[in-house]
């Protein structure tokens, strides 16, 4: 398997704001200089620099004498910017992005650094790498070292190179040569020099304290060979030092992770500014240091643009319950729409041969004395309740145990085993589903011991250690409980591995290919044994196959920063660990979104609104539910970025929002009509926090209506509003993964009624689509389109000045308010350098529009030379808009020439029973008139659209019988797949149209900021209309007073 890379727009972002810093710097291939390649027998010593790539005349007669093309080195170019130039590209970025602008360049190594700050799982490799590109595209940079912190992630970084050198090499029509930095081999450092494409040196911090730090450039104990290798002229290197050979190209530094570099004044630190970096750039989810910020993409934003995964936690909590030192665990809740809930409780049960844990299913009124074989620890154990919404089960004598609780005599190996079952019921409840999709599921356990899960004898043949034998005992005793319930060829695929296949050992190696405990590097809990990382790396792509039968990893927690595989869905520490940060670190080996069998990620534009719902990573905790998400949320809230808490006038005042692609700032006279609409619908409190009824109308997209005046700017408007802080949006991050869930929601009787059976015949087709346009249409309203609505940045900058006050004291200059009276004005750039950088503007548009070149090139040669004039000013924004403008006119179009057909094929009744993630009680609604008993509706707010609109379909006298139509089910359109909501029979004779089929998510007001939404919606409206003959009406409502309306008429 192969992993598939895609432009992601957040990406691309991030990129962009690193280019533009530079915007003014001119293009440069490349400065060749005469390079140092130090003494040889018979050649005599020689080092001539110069910054032109022709020679002088006084020059070139030694160059006749040697080989040009073999002497010549190329560093990066010098930055031509001044540093009040630079600090105005970053201050306008930083405007436009409501980031905190900076008063003064900060620039510890070269002329500038900046901090990009990205959260762990969201590709920060992948745009560093892409970075390094685009800087050489746009300027002609080709030399750059990456640092990291560790020989994991050397390892990482330098398979993120291999796998994505095809998938840059098709962007950007060259690859970069990278090597890793070794002092034994310093012939790389002479083709880092002499080679002129992209040069990459990957070097970790471990080097820096032996081969790169200065102090140890000496001899006896204290020194250290590889730094002797690098501060002093070597024979094998022509008499040269090796640092100067780095130094002289003026490399530009990428830091991963800076944080874990050391101490401004570490060895570490020193040796970086011995490089000579031209500039740095600094990439980390939680920077320690602060230097110019010019892009923020904390867990916070991660999470809401659902570019990682949902993270739910399964937490136990031990404890005693009055009047019994035996053994209680609550497993799980079972509800099914056939049978009341039922509680799936472990006891001890007394039998002929002695004591036994056995698991039994409990109904109200049981007695847990009776069902052990009357044991005594159990006398007054009698189920009084069972609450499927709570996950707590309630006893006469006034205990209750909530699911995940193990009560009583536990042992450490009794917590290590529940753990284990655990992770085996989140893994086989996700992979069924999963499976379906082609998407491997994977389940990972860290350990801190090797002997638990592998041990030798004394023939050093291997044997299984006890967590080994309590994994395969569980393994086949959840299977078989859970063989009812699942699907047939999901079970053919279980039965065709061995227990013994489906787990693996990833550890260190000792010298007799045995695993074994991996040595810590000195102040850490974490390894260095790059042997371990290698095979990670080296099985990463066939993990993900279903061919590999491993689905079950274990692995040294000392290791854990190797593993970074996107189809991990369990993480399991079978270890107590009081580190939050430690937390945090094993929390994000399973952030990143999953791929397919086709390597494909699984993001918001594979699955849609599903995303989060297939994307869910289920930590198994060894502490209760509270403790472990408290620590969590405390240590994240700690790294996010410094939020706004208060929604305030002052607040949305001077903020920049986007508006038809441009950014505009909200001048005061909005801001108070902005504060004003969210007093008068109650989202702010006393204190201008944001209110739980504006995070649940959001969530359940039933805000209230902005006034008029406010409209064109909404969507930025609630962006604002949904960026300020408080403690509920962290919490929405974390689910309980103790909530009972429903396992079967069945069709039921309804779903064979003749009435329902019509109208699933009507619509249970797969379609095909055929547009059919003529293309000067097109090309007409394309470009009066663009000529309206196109509107492409200059290059701004800020000038603030303030007076000093005219008395001062310490503590003014302390808290920096030393000066007074600021005053800032913001102003384009007229005479701003024109970039150099050829573009294939044509083929650029072409291939995001899906249009001829012919077609594009009749658009552009339509629109107005002023409209066309912004390319000059910005090419990249100007490509991105017009492909987005056409794309609007295409989607337009398409509804008014778009043809369905059926074809050959229709989909099972299975599909509505096939999405089992995340069916918990809290999102169940027990419905009276629909297909299956249970209606999962969006959210868990009570007030939800969809909740309100089951509530009405179910009460309504009109209504016959209703569905939730499953995600599966769903009609192509030429602007992606879309899925609608509800089919609905209404009594015959007290409707018009007694056959209906529903969309209601969200307002047809947010609708219509969204063309190509609209356009789904509209094809829709077409299918149902020709492929019923009229007996299927189709519409988007938002209530069911408005559904009636539609089917009256």
């Amino acid at each position: 398997m192969k992993f598939s890379f895609k432009i992601q727009q957040y990406q691309t972002d991030a990129v962009e704001a690193v280019a533009r810093i530079f915007q003014g710097q001119p293009y440069s291939a490349g400065v060749s200089y005469m390079r140092d390649r130090g003494t040889s027998p018979g050649r005599s010593e020689q080092l001539s620099l110069f910054s032109s790539e022709i020679p002088s005349e006084e020059e070139s007669v030694q160059l006749e004498l040697q080989d040009w093309i073999d002497d010549s080195g190329f560093k990066n170019e010098a930055l031509q910017l001044t540093d009040e130039q630079i600090l105005r590209n970053i201050q306008a970025l930083q405007n436009e992005s409501n980031i905190h602008p900076s008063s003064q360049l900060v620039a510890p190594m070269g002329r500038c650094s900046l901090d990009i700050e990205m959260e762990t799982g969201t590709g920060k490799t992948y745009v560093y790498i892409k970075t390094l590109f685009e800087l050489n595209k746009r300027y002609g940079w080709s030399k750059f070292i990456v640092v990291v912190p560790s020989i994991a992630i050397r390892e990482g970084v330098k398979k993120s190179f291999e796998i994505t050198a095809d998938h840059f090499m098709e962007h950007y029509g060259r690859k970069a040569r990278f090597f890793v930095y070794n002092s034994s081999n310093l012939n790389q450092l002479d083709s880092f020099s002499s080679n002129s494409g992209i040069n990459v040196m990957i070097i970790n911090t471990q080097a820096f304290a032996a081969s790169l730090n200065e102090d140890k450039n000496v001899e006896g104990r204290k020194g250290d060979a590889a730094a002797r290798i690098i501060y002093t002229k070597r024979d094998e290197f022509g008499s040269r030092r090796p640092i100067d050979v780095i130094a002289a190209n003026r490399p530009i530094l990428i830091l991963d992770e800076p944080q874990k570099m050391g101490k401004e004044d570490s060895a570490t630190q020193r040796a970086l500014k011995r490089f000579n970096p031209l500039f740095t750039l600094f990439y980390s989810a939680t920077h320690a240091r602060q230097h110019n910020l010019i892009y923020v993409l904390d867990a916070l934003d991660a999470y809401n643009k659902r570019l990682v995964k949902k993270i739910e936690v399964k937490g136990f909590e031990v404890k005693n319950l009055r009047g019994t030192d035996r053994y209680l665990y609550l497993e799980n809740i079972l509800v099914s729409p056939k049978n009341p809930p039922q509680a799936r409780l472990e006891l001890e049960v007394a039998h002929k041969g002695g004591v036994r844990r056995e698991f039994k299913k409990l109904n109200v009124g049981d007695n847990l004395y009776y069902l052990s074989g009357e044991m005594e620890q159990y006398k007054d154990f009698v189920v009084s309740g069972i609450d499927p919404f709570t996950g707590i089960v309630t006893f006469t004598n006034g205990d209750e145990l909530r699911k995940g609780d193990v009560v009583g005599d536990v042992s450490e190996d009794d917590m290590r085993r529940v753990q284990i079952r655990e992770t085996l019921i989140s893994h086989f409840e996700k992979e069924q589903e999963l499976f379906g999709m082609g998407i491997k599921t994977l389940s990972l356990f860290f350990i801190d011991e090797v002997a638990k899960y592998r041990r030798y004898d004394e023939d050093g043949n291997a044997l299984l250690g006890e967590y080994g034998r309590v994994f395969e005992q569980e393994y086949i005793s959840v299977m078989n409980e859970y063989r009812t319930l699942l699907d047939p060829e999901y079970t053919a695929y279980l039965d065709s591995v061995g227990v013994h296949e489906v787990h693996k050992g990833y550890f260190s190696i000792d010298k007799k290919g045995r695993m074994t405990d991996s040595s810590v590097r000195r102040g850490t809990d974490l390894s260095d044994d790059i042997s371990a990382y290698d095979l990670i790396l080296r099985n990463k792509e066939r993990l993900l196959s279903f061919e590999e039968p491993t689905r079950f990893i274990f692995s040294h927690s000392a290791l854990r920063e190797g593993w970074d595989n996107p189809n991990v869905f369990q993480i399991c520490t079978l270890k107590h660990s009081d580190s939050t940060t430690q937390k945090r670190q094993e929390v994000g080996r399973g952030l990143r979104l999953c791929v397919n069998q086709s390597g494909n990620r699984m993001d918001a534009e594979a699955l849609g609104d599903r995303v989060q719902d297939v994307n869910v990573l289920t930590v198994i905790a060894s502490e209760s539910y509270g403790a472990f998400v408290d620590g969590l949320q405390k240590q994240t809230e700690a790294v996010l970025y410094d939020r706004p808490r208060k929604a305030t006038i002052e607040y949305f005042s001077g903020r920049s929002i986007k508006l038809d692609g441009r950014t505009v700032k909200v001048d005061d006279r909005q801001a108070r009509a902005i504060y004003q609409y969210l007093v008068r619908n109650n989202y702010v409190d006393e204190d201008d926090n944001v209110t739980r009824e504006y995070r649940e109308d959001v969530q359940a997209g039933n805000l209230a209506p902005l006034p008029e005046a406010l409209k064109p700017i909404e969507e930025g408007v609630h962006a604002l509003i949904q960026a300020i802080y408080d403690d509920s949006l962290l919490k929405a991050m974390f689910e309980d993964g103790n909530k009972p869930k429903v396992l079967e929601n069945p069709l039921n009787d309804r779903f064979e009624k003749a009435e329902f059976r019509k109208l699933w015949a009507a619509i249970n087709h797969k379609y095909a689509y055929t547009v059919d346009f003529d293309s000067d249409e097109l090309i007409k309203k394309a470009i009066a389109h663009i000529d309206s609505e196109l509107y492409v940045s200059r290059l701004q900058y800020t000038v603030t000045s303030a007076k000093q006050q005219e008395v001062l004291n310490a503590d003014m200059v302390h808290e920096r308010s030393s000066f007074q009276d600021a005053k800032s004005k913001t102003a384009a750039l007229k005479q701003a350098h024109t970039s150099q950088v050829a573009y294939d503007l044509l083929g650029k548009v072409a291939e995001g529009t899906v249009l001829t070149r012919r077609t594009v090139a009749a658009i552009l040669q339509g629109i107005r030379p002023e409209t066309f004039a912004m390319y000059r000013d910005n090419p990249e924004e100007f490509i991105t808009k017009v492909i987005r403008l056409i794309k609007e006119q295409k989607a337009t179009m398409i509804v008014e020439h778009i043809t369905y057909d059926t074809i050959e094929g229709h989909y099972d009744s299975s599909i509505f029973t096939a999405e089992k993630h995340n069916l918990t009680m809290d999102k169940a609604y027990l419905a009276k008139k629909a297909i299956q008993d249970y209606v999962f509706t969006d959210g868990t707010a009570e007030k939800s659209v969809e909740r309100r609109f089951a509530e009405s379909l179910d009460g309504a006298d009109e209504v016959f019988i209703y569905a939730k139509l499953p995600k599966g089910f769903y009609i192509p359109t030429p602007v992606g797949h879309y899925s609608p909501d509800w089919a609905i029979v209404f009594h015959e004779g007290k409707v018009k149209h007694i056959y209906f089929v529903a969309e209601t998510k969200g307002t047809m007001e947010s609708l219509n900021l969204r063309p190509i939404e609209r356009s789904k919606i509209d094809c829709a409206k077409k299918l149902f209309a020709k492929l019923s003959n009229g007996l299927v009406t189709y519409d988007h409502v938002d209530s069911y007073q408005e559904l009636l309306n539609k089917v009256m008429q």
